[in-house]
C-alpha cells in the first residue's frame, strides 16, 4: 500500500515541473517512486490535479508496448496514462507549440470504445475487448518531454508522470474496422511531407487489442475501468519523432486513414 503523504509529495514535484513549465530533471530518490504501484498512486495524484485545467479523463495511451523498450526501461510490461478533454482533437488540427516545453509525435491506431470494460471476474483478453471497440482511428499521439534526458528516464518515473501524455489528435472513425487485420495493417508518419517511419500495428504487444486488453485489465486493477466512450491510443508503430514550429504531422494507416496535426 502506497505511503498517501509520500504519494502526493512526488505528485507535487512532478506538478511543480509542469506547473513552472520546467525541464524535467533526474528524479531524486525522494521523488522515486518505489513500484508500480507508488507510480500509480502518484500519476492518479497528478491526474486529480490536472482535471482541474485540462478537463475530466476522455481516455488512456498504452506506453513501452514492444520487448525491446521494456527491457531498455527495467520493466516487464506497459504503462498507462490519461488522456484530458482538453488535449483530444479531431484531424486536422493545429496545435500551439506553446502549451509544451518540448513536443513530440507518435503513430498510433486509435480506438473508442462503444461500451464499458467493467471486472468480469478474470481477466479480458484480445476477444473480450473486442467487442466493446466502436470505432478505429489513425492517431496521432502528442507526448510532452520536458526536455528529458532518455538515457535517465526509467518506467516508474515515466509511470507516474502520467507517462508524458501531451495529448491525441484522432482521423476519421472507421467504424467497420473488423473488416481489417489490425496487426498486418501498416502505416506511416510523415513530418512536413517527409517520411519519418512505418511500422505495422503488431509492433505493439502481437495485435493493438492485445494492448488495449492489457489496459482494460491495468485500470480494473487500479479500481478506474474503462467506460464507453473512452479513447486508447494504443501504442506507437513508429519511433518518437519531435516537429518544428509550422510543420504537419501527418499519420497515415491501411484502412483507417489519416490524421493530421499543424503546429504551429
Amino acid at each position: 500500500m502506497a505511503d498517501p503523504a509520500r504519494v502526493e509529495r512526488i505528485a507535487e514535484f512532478f506538478d511543480t515541473v509542469n506547473r513552472t513549465r520546467g525541464n524535467l530533471p533526474p528524479l531524486p530518490s525522494e521523488a522515486r517512486p518505489r513500484d508500480l504501484d507508488e507510480a500509480y498512486s502518484v500519476a492518479e495524484a497528478l491526474q486529480a490535479r490536472w482535471m482541474t485545467t485540462r478537463g475530466p479523463i476522455v481516455g488512456y495511451k498504452v506506453a513501452i508496448t514492444t520487448k525491446v523498450m521494456q527491457e531498455l526501461m527495467g520493466i516487464s510490461e506497459p504503462c498507462a496514462g490519461a488522456i484530458f478533454e482538453r488535449f483530444l482533437h479531431q484531424s486536422p488540427a493545429t496545435i500551439p507549440m506553446a502549451d509544451y516545453v518540448h513536443v513530440a509525435v507518435e503513430c498510433e491506431i486509435g480506438m473508442r470504445l462503444g461500451a464499458d470494460l467493467p471486472d468480469r471476474g478474470r481477466p479480458h483478453d484480445r476477444e473480450s475487448v473486442a467487442s466493446a471497440v466502436a470505432s478505429c482511428h489513425a492517431a496521432i499521439e502528442v507526448i510532452e518531454d520536458q526536455n528529458a534526458d532518455y538515457k535517465k528516464v526509467d518506467a516508474l518515473g515515466l509511470a507516474a508522470n502520467n507517462a508524458w501524455n501531451g495529448g491525441a489528435v484522432l482521423g476519421p472513425a472507421v467504424t467497420d474496422w473488423r473488416r481489417l487485420d489490425l496487426g498486418s495493417l501498416g502505416g506511416s508518419m510523415s513530418i512536413a511531407g517527409v517520411e519519418q517511419g512505418r511500422g505495422k500495428g503488431a509492433d505493439v504487444l502481437g495485435h493493438p487489442l492485445n494492448a488495449l486488453a492489457w489496459l482494460a485489465n491495468n485500470r480494473v486493477a487500479r479500481g478506474r475501468p474503462l467506460r464507453r466512450g473512452m479513447v486508447v491510443l494504443t501504442g506507437s508503430i513508429v519511433s518518437t519523432k519531435w516537429p518544428k514550429a509550422g510543420e504537419t504531422v501527418t499519420v497515415t494507416l491501411e484502412g483507417l486513414g489519416e490524421a493530421s496535426a499543424r503546429f504551429v
